[in-house]
Order: structure tokens, then sequence, then C-alpha cells
């Protein structure tokens, strides 16, 4: 019967696999022991972190500025996206110049003013001011908003010259929810 002997390891044989326990223990030791105190400030470069792998938390406060964010590329805050309603009223014929969230704006007589918005108001507040389309100086005058009884979506303005005298002014008008 033939026996299986083993011969025994060459010496090259026993060092490169020394050599190779060191280098994996070495390694395990290091994602262990090391961590972010012991590294260098700016060491970690833009190369070396993956996309997608940074939250928030991982970033220190104030350690962007607008500079890093591509602000074209965030979202409306969902809680944010309420107050961005407003509209600028032409005085002539109510209609809306400039207008976001705004559905409809109509003058119903001298002064009077309905501007429908996209969603329901009524828990919302109303500013308005007198202010023309362009860069000139309003007249002056006075102007006062309401919530409008036939529509839950709309606002009501009147706008009065200095006299207190209804009179047809431009505004403006911004609805925050």
């Amino acid at each position: 019967m033939r026996s299986t002997r083993f011969s025994r390891p060459s010496p090259a044989l026993v060092i490169s696999l020394v050599a190779l326990f060191v280098a994996l223990g070495g390694t395990s030791y290091a994602a262990v022991k090391i961590g972010a105190r012991n590294l260098k400030s700016g060491s970690v470069g833009t190369r070396a972190v993956k996309n997608a792998s940074l939250s928030g938390r991982d970033i220190k406060r104030a350690g962007l500025s607008g500079r890093e964010v591509n602000e074209g590329r965030l979202g409306v805050v969902p809680q944010a996206e309420g107050i961005s309603h407003f509209a600028v009223i032409r005085a002539g014929d109510g209609a809306a110049t400039r207008s976001r969230g705004a559905t409809s704006a109509t003058r119903s007589a001298i002064g009077r003013y309905q501007v429908i918005f996209n969603r329901d108001v009524r828990g919302c507040a109303y500013s308005a001011s007198l202010g023309n389309l362009d860069a000139t100086t309003p007249s002056t005058g006075q102007i006062a908003t309401s919530q409008l009884p036939s529509n839950v979506n709309g606002v009501q303005v009147r706008t009065t010259d200095s006299q207190g005298t209804n009179a047809n002014r431009n505004f403006h008008l911004v609805v925050i929810c």
C-alpha cells in the first residue's frame, strides 16, 4: 500500500503565509480601530466618497455653503409650498399680471377686487399692499383684505384713495398658509 507523506513546507511558503495573515489581520484591525478622529482634516476627498453614501448627519453643522448645493435639484419643501401664493393685480380690469397659485382675478366694482386661488385659503393670512406693476412709486391710498364669502378659495380686496373713497389701485397680494 502506498502511503501519503507530506513534505515539510518550504521557508518561502511559510513566510508568504505569515505575510498574508498579517496583511489581512492588519486591515481588519485598522477597520475597527481607526475612526473619524484619527483622520487628518481634508484627507478624504470627493473621489473617495461614493455618490449618495452620505446623509445629513454625516456633514458637520454649517459644513456646506450655497456653492456646494445645486439649488436646481432641490424640490419644494412640502410645508413651504402653501406660502408661495401671490398675485400682482392691475387696477383697471383687476387682472393678475404676475401670480403663483392664483387662478383668476377680477374687479367687481370701483376699488373692489376678487382673487381666486387654487386652494382653500380660509385658514390662511392675507397681506396686501398698494404697488405699481413697474418700478414707479404707487399713488397714496389704503388697502384692506378679507375672506371672500362666496368662495373658500377667494380673497376680496378693497382699495381706496387717501380720503377713503373707493379707487382703482394696483396692488400686490400674498396669501400665507
